[in-house]
């Protein structure tokens, strides 16, 4: 097993150099912030970020977490947000909705289709979590208790006792930062005290090669 494997994160410094990253700040910045705040398909609608998605040293970033095909789940970019309690990220998105033996519950939002898969699929996803900004004390940061994935997936009364009884670790980043995460890892945000903007963008892959039917969004 490796250290990702066995923690269920990692902190890579300076992964995207700073003029890519004044380049992403700059075209983002022209979006005005309520349509960039929590956009779960940032690659389809921000023609840089699409770009990105696909550069090849994140790809092999990703693979090196992974076995299989890699394949992008999921895009999302997040401004600053609220703190938010301990939990867990559980579910994929489809293109679909197909009756598949240990995928679901489903549910749908705005026309995208959520299932929590199988905790195999989970253990072969990397979450990987671009730093447009410095994340510390002033503009807030993510939390994580290591190796809580191993524990595979919580109800909320297990979340909490085991947040209890664990010792949690603060991610502080730069710009330009890479944290990969396993997107079952217990983690939570913590807010910052300066009211800095800090923009993330989150990148899921997987290796996971689906069942017939089935199709990432």
């Amino acid at each position: 097993m490796s250290a990702f494997d066995y923690q269920g994160y990692e902190h890579l410094s300076g992964v995207l150099p700073m003029a890519q990253v004044t380049r992403l700040r700059d075209a983002l910045a022209e979006t005005p912030l309520e349509q960039k705040a929590g956009e779960k398909s940032a690659d389809k609608v921000f023609p840089i970020v699409q770009e990105l998605v696909s550069d090849p040293n994140l790809v092999r970033i990703a693979e090196s977490y992974l076995t299989g095909i890699v394949s992008i789940v999921q895009v999302k970019l997040f401004e600053s947000t609220p703190a938010k309690a301990w939990h867990q990220e559980r579910h994929v998105v489809l293109n679909h909705k197909v009756d598949v033996a240990d995928w679901g519950p489903w549910h749908e939002q705005n026309g995208v289709h959520y299932v929590q898969p199988p905790i195999e699929v989970l253990d072969n996803m990397v979450t990987l979590r671009l730093q447009l900004d410095a994340a510390n004390e002033e503009s807030g940061y993510l939390r994580i208790i290591p190796r809580s994935h191993n524990s595979g997936l919580m109800s909320e009364e297990e979340i909490e006792a085991y947040a209890e009884s664990h010792e949690s670790i603060d991610c502080f980043t730069e710009a330009g930062d890479v944290l990969a995460i396993r997107p079952h890892v217990l983690h939570k945000t913590c807010e910052g005290s300066g009211g800095v903007s800090r923009r993330v963008l989150q990148i899921e892959y997987c290796g996971y090669k689906l069942p017939a039917g089935l199709e990432w969004a």
